[in-house]
This record gives structure tokens, C-alpha cells and sequence, in this order.
């Protein structure tokens, strides 16, 4: 429901849930990780040790009934002396749990359209067990990409692939340029994802 709202609204985010396959709940971290979505839309799992260093905000939708809940899920902002903000979503006419009922309240209807993220992220079909590092991945990036450093954003290495981030605007022609290149003599494919 919250999902097809903010699509309905243009607004880009990932969902996590446990409903989801797991390689598609890390892929859906890996994208909030690197910036290109800047919302994460999550069940209860996600306050179950998920692999975010930090998070400025979080915003409940459904609030759990103890509020044990509520400060474990709320945790997730405030990791290794991180501070962070906890919002509550509620309608005029739904009551507050008894452990928030003198909370301050802001009308959100009016606020700023959310900008769209600068990132997206770049599939490559090699990963470590081929013996490509991150800096083989950069240097291809930068030299047969055209990029500079401040275009080529997080690169999430794994044992058979790798996720990079990269500016939208630069996506589809850096697909092109490097689809089935080579490296480490391995022809690799390049999508985005």
C-alpha cells in the first residue's frame, strides 16, 4: 500500500520485507546504501540487524503495539553515538498508542516534493572469485567510462558480481561504452538495475 503510493507519486524507494526473495531485500539495501533511493519501505525485519550503518530518520507508518518495539525499531538511527529523528505517520482521526500521546505534531500535507536521486546502480557479472578488485572496477570506469571521481559512487564488491553506483544521467551511455568489455580477462556484462 505504501509502495504503490509513493510510485503512484513518482517517489523513488526500495521495499524490504520478508515476503521478498533474499537476493531481492539485498539488492533493495544495496540501492538505500548507495543513494539511489533514498527511501527504504520495510516491515518489521528491518529492525532486526540489517546492514545500514546509519540512518538520519525513520518514519512508522504502523506502529507496533509495546513500545519495546517501538524503541528497538527506533534504534536503527542512533547506532555508535549516530543521532537520528523518529517520525510517526498518523491521520486526524487514528489514536496514538498510550506511549506516544504528548509527542509534538507537524502537518507534513504541504511540505517539498522529494528531489530524484542523483544515483542509480550499474550491475557488473564479475566479482572477486574472477579476481577483479574494486580499484579494476574504478580504473574501468574511469578509463574506458569517461568518468571522474566524483561520478563513480559506492562499489559493492561480491564473490561473483558486483553493484556501482553511478549518475543517472551517465547510465545508459556507460552501459554501452562497457557492456561485454573485458576485465581481468574476463568479458563481463554491464546492466542497471
Amino acid at each position: 500500500m505504501v509502495s504503490t503510493f509513493l510510485k503512484k507519486n513518482n517517489v523513488v524507494h526500495s521495499c524490504f520485507s520478508g515476503g521478498m526473495e533474499q537476493r531481492d531485500r539485498e539488492r533493495s539495501l544495496l540501492k538505500f546504501r548507495n543513494g539511489t533511493s533514498k527511501l527504504l519501505v520495510a516491515t518489521d525485519l528491518a529492525a532486526r540487524g540489517i546492514d545500514i550503518p546509519e540512518l538520519n530518520f525513520i518514519i512508522h507508518y504502523e506502529l507496533p503495539p509495546r513500545i519495546e518495539e517501538f524503541t528497538h525499531r527506533n534504534g536503527r538511527t542512533a547506532r555508535v553515538n549516530a543521532k537520528g529523528t523518529a517520525y510517526v505517520l498518523h491521520g486526524n482521526k487514528e489514536d496514538l498508542p498510550e506511549f506516544l500521546k504528548n509527542i509534538p505534531t507537524v502537518d507534513i500535507s504541504k511540505q517539498q516534493k522529494l528531489k530524484s536521486p542523483y544515483w542509480t546502480t550499474l550491475f557488473l557479472s564479475g566479482g572477486r572469485k574472477d579476481k577483479i578488485s574494486k580499484g579494476d572496477i574504478a580504473g574501468l570506469f574511469f578509463k574506458k567510462g569517461n568518468l571522474n571521481k566524483e561520478q563513480l559512487g559506492v562499489i559493492e564488491l561480491k564473490q561473483d558480481c558486483a553493484f556501482i553506483a553511478v549518475p543517472k544521467t551517465e547510465a545508459k551511455n556507460l552501459v554501452v561504452r562497457l557492456n561485454n568489455t573485458k576485465l581481468k580477462n574476463k568479458k563481463v556484462r554491464i546492466t542497471e538495475i
